[in-house]
């Protein structure tokens, strides 16, 4: 019984220290990268297939969404698993349990609305950018303060997207590309000018 109490207060003790710490697990570099892609991939999208339907332009957002949260996360990932110890793997563990469920969300609504009406899918960038902007938010208290006007903006992105939607209709590959790798370009600068700034200074 005091064996069980004492690892439950233990983590407790963990999770009071990664709370009053800022996860360093996100770099710039690798952020600033995947918001460069998706403005690239708006652009190359009706260059590149210009006559695609609704269900076909989908897939390749969903592809390019993967390639950059491939490269967003990839140095994380590396630190995760080869250098990072246990107390660093909880802290990251711990911050992505804060954002996973808006990635969950974001699939179910993504598999809903093309499922049901393929004409439905000119909402998914509105929608991806709030659910998103609750992600951020969710994994704000771990991460640079700042970091919050990067969920604000997904936010009023979204929404405003959302409300514009008839006037905007057409403009998917902006509305997406232009949301995400703006988002992610601030992001970057968030890291770098909190964190990793001060680690060269």
């Amino acid at each position: 019984m005091e064996y069980t109490e004492a690892i439950s207060r233990i983590s407790e003790i963990h999770e009071h220290l990664a709370k009053g710490e800022v996860y360093r697990g996100f770099r710039s570099a690798p952020m600033a990268i995947s918001g460069l892609l998706g403005l690239s991939a708006a652009i190359a999208r009706p260059v590149l297939f210009p006559s695609a339907e609704s269900g076909s332009i989908l897939v390749y957002w969903i592809i390019v969404a993967a390639l950059c949260a491939i490269i967003g996360g990839s140095e994380t990932a590396y630190y995760y698993l080869f250098v990072d110890d246990e107390f660093g793997r909880r802290r990251t563990r711990k911050v992505l349990s804060q954002f996973v469920p808006c990635l969950a969300a974001g699939g179910a609504i993504t598999f809903g609305l093309a499922r049901r009406d393929p004409s439905l899918i000119e909402y998914l960038p509105s929608l991806w950018a709030i659910v998103f902007s609750l992600g951020v938010f969710a994994a704000r208290p771990y991460l640079p303060r700042s970091i919050g006007w990067v969920a604000l903006y997904y936010a009023i992105t979204g929404c405003a997207l959302l409300i514009g939607i008839d006037r905007c209709g057409g403009y998917f590959d902006i509305e997406i590309g232009g949301a995400f790798g703006i988002g992610q370009l601030a992001a970057a600068l968030v890291f770098y000018w909190n964190l990793e700034r001060t680690e060269h200074a």
